[in-house]
């Protein structure tokens, strides 16, 4: 495996990969955890190359503080990278990235005016800054995503729709904790007893998906808030029930084929979103 920082160390480490090589991207902030994990291993099964980029983007942070305290663990992530068999890492600096500041402006709507569109204003334009640039600069045949970023996945289909990008998205499983808490590299900023709260998000959409096969939408999304709220450690941000390919929120079940359930959580002082599919 070897570990770049530019984009020419980046094009040399392709370049002696050889010619008419499949090139998947894993495209990452660090801190990576088992979930990452079964995003590389799937990369490694369906392509030749494998490149892994690890960068803190601060251009979808809204929050300074949340960008300073977002967990660097390089060393640690390149060991687990190894172990999976990445074969390029990708740990470019922010001027690497920008070399002039971004101001492209991104327009997904109706995507990106729901939920974190609403409550994390400009977090999904700096991800269309960064996905965009490690599209150029790695021109890779497939890109892996996490279906925990339920909305950022069907942002960068559109991405890559709107844009003419010739690449694969292809979308993973959640992975989770034995309790149900979804992998996350936010999970590490959780004290002991944000840690033993949490799970709770889950368990309770769990049981919501039960609830719902006899009740309404509006009925279905009270059971979740009141759940979260009855925690008392819990603070939901919101939680929508969703047409899955649109992201509007959906009023009655007959709707669509395909519904899901999104939702953001201050556990303690942090955030974390988590997903639940209730048809399709």
């Amino acid at each position: 495996m070897k570990l770049v920082e530019t984009v020419t160390g980046l094009h040399n480490a392709l370049d002696a990969c050889g010619q008419g090589k499949k090139v998947g991207l894993v495209p990452t902030m660090g801190a990576l955890h088992a979930g990452h994990a079964s995003l590389v291993r799937r990369c490694v099964a369906d392509n030749d190359v494998t490149v892994v980029s690890v960068f803190v983007n601060p251009t979808q942070f809204n929050d300074k503080n949340d960008l300073k305290n977002y967990p660097r663990t390089l060393d640690a992530d390149c060991k687990l990278l190894e172990e999976v068999g990445a074969d390029i890492v990708f740990a470019p600096s922010v001027e690497e990235i920008y070399p002039q500041a971004d101001t492209r402006i991104f327009d997904f709507a109706p995507l990106d005016t729901v939920m974190e569109g609403v409550h994390r204003p400009g977090h999904f334009n700096g991800v269309a800054q960064v996905v965009s640039r490690l599209f150029d600069i790695v021109k890779p045949d497939r890109a892996y995503f996490g279906e925990k970023d339920f909305q950022q996945l069907a942002i960068i289909r559109r991405l890559v729709s709107d844009y003419g990008y010739h690449i694969e998205i292809v979308p993973c499983p959640i992975v989770r904790e034995a309790d149900g808490l979804a992998m996350s590299s936010r999970n590490t900023l959780l004290t002991a007893e944000g840690r033993q709260h949490a799970p709770a998000i889950h368990r309770i959409m769990q049981d919501s998906v039960a609830f719902a096969s006899a009740h309404t939408v509006d009925e279905t999304r009270r059971f979740v808030e009141d759940g979260l709220a009855a925690d008392g450690y819990l603070r939901a941000e919101y939680y929508e029930i969703v047409d899955g390919r649109t992201l509007q929120p959906i009023a009655d079940w007959q709707e669509t084929d395909y519904a899901v359930g999104c939702v953001a959580v201050f556990c303690g002082d942090i955030r974390l979103i988590d997903n639940i599919k209730y048809k399709g």
